[in-house]
């Protein structure tokens, strides 16, 4: 599956930040949204390969989709349980 087929409704673009930063705004930006809602959410840091899935899997938020691009981003689609 490509991203560019993936609906959302947020983007959150967290280029540069380190651990543990991507993890808490993507949380807290998720506390934001309604239930059923998608959060695209794109990332530098290498350690949000391993992070994510387990951070969706920790809170039962459901991971839709991840890809790393070409120009070495990790893009995560989100959606809020």
């Amino acid at each position: 599956m490509n991203s560019d087929f993936v609906a959302f409704d947020i983007e959150l673009n967290l280029s540069g930040l380190s651990c543990p930063l991507p993890i808490l705004r993507t949380k807290k930006q998720l506390s934001q949204m309604q239930s059923g809602q998608v959060l695209k959410i794109i990332a530098t840091d290498s350690g949000s390969q391993q992070d994510f899935p387990m951070f969706a899997k920790q809170s039962g938020n459901q991971l839709l989709h991840s890809e790393i691009t070409a120009d070495g981003e990790f893009i995560f689609f989100m959606q809020r349980k």
